[in-house]
């Protein structure tokens, strides 16, 4: 168990199983770590199972704070993000000092569009992305994007390959990570026109933490983990296959006996810490994104992956542009 505290706002009612399913992963993730703090965003009768199981010791590591609407896939997403719904509350607990990380299993644009505005994004960020480590035979590797943007441009998996780079080393505490891009081959010009444009600029980009770019990648290179620790790919293309190896671990009885399928990625690019969770997210699942939560904000995750991009860490750099959701 790493030290220190950690103060998680979580949105209760963010997720297909909302309320009972965050509530009942909020309550596992408080009682495997005794130095964790929630605030806990929604009803209060939702919140009042979570109270009433607490012993009289414990309940000063527990706050609620009230909010009623949750962002609707049927909404768009700026708009929910706007309103008073959760996870903006969420977002303004972390902009206000009242938390040091957010975990959502909410609407994934109105989550994102949410940090974006309350919290601002870092210089230099267009489109946050959102990062998943997957379990691999030689070792984790980090996938990105896997359902910030849908955008699939050279110059955001550009970007990308430095974000995943640095989260590799902070998070992961991977040396010299080797960075590759996925796509349908591996000899030079396979992919489509992004692939084909940012696989020679990658070649000639510096890369944080002494970060190498190994070339193109397929499918299979994320399963074994030999030839890089971080695969680069646009978000549609990540969250399709993100989805699929999800199925798989399910066809097959259960994810590989050295680690499970990704229960939760993080949200690079914005100046906090923002957890996502899979809508069809389970009370494991849920427990799984407050754990990561917690673990980024003791390494200062955020903070760091910023300094390392060379950019103001920490910094609420607000925009009005609203072009960040998926």
């Amino acid at each position: 168990m790493e030290p220190g505290t950690a103060r998680i706002a979580v949105d209760l009612l963010g997720g297909d199983g909302a309320p009972a399913v965050v509530v009942d992963g909020a309550l596992r993730a408080f009682n495997a770590d005794p130095h964790l703090h929630l605030l806990l965003i929604g009803p209060p009768e939702a919140a009042g199972g979570f109270l009433d199981v607490l012993p009289p010791a414990a309940r000063h590591r527990v706050t609620v704070r009230p909010a009623w609407a949750a962002g609707s896939v049927h909404d768009q997403p700026v708009r929910a993000s706007l309103a008073e719904t959760t996870v903006r509350a969420a977002a303004a607990a972390i902009a206000d000092g009242t938390a040091d990380a957010l975990v959502s299993a909410g609407d994934t644009g109105a989550t994102v569009t949410a940090a974006a505005l309350v919290l601002g994004r870092w210089p230099g960020v267009r489109r946050p992305a959102l990062v998943a480590t997957m379990p691999a035979i030689k070792g984790p590797v980090v996938l990105l994007d896997v359902g910030g943007s849908v955008e699939a441009s050279a110059t955001t998996l550009s970007r990308h390959a430095a974000l995943g780079a640095a989260y590799a080393a902070v998070a992961h505490a991977v040396p010299r990570p080797r960075v590759g891009l996925l796509s349908i081959g591996t000899e030079t010009g396979k992919g489509d026109r992004a692939r084909r444009a940012a696989d020679p600029a990658l070649a000639d980009q510096p890369l944080p933490c002494d970060a190498r770019y190994v070339g193109l990648v397929e499918g299979y290179d994320i399963a074994l983990g030999e030839r890089c620790d971080v695969v680069v790919t646009d978000g549609f293309t990540g969250n399709v296959l993100l989805k699929a190896i999800e199925g798989a671990y399910a066809m097959a009885g259960g994810p590989p006996a050295n680690g499970g399928a990704p229960r939760a990625a993080a949200l690079l690019g914005v100046a906090g810490t923002v957890v996502v969770c899979h809508g069809a997210a389970r009370a494991d699942d849920v427990a799984s994104g407050i754990a990561l939560a917690a673990h980024l904000h003791r390494r200062r995750a955020a903070t760091a992956i910023s300094t390392l991009l060379a950019v103001e860490p920490g910094r609420n750099h607000h925009t009005n542009n609203t072009e960040v959701t998926a």
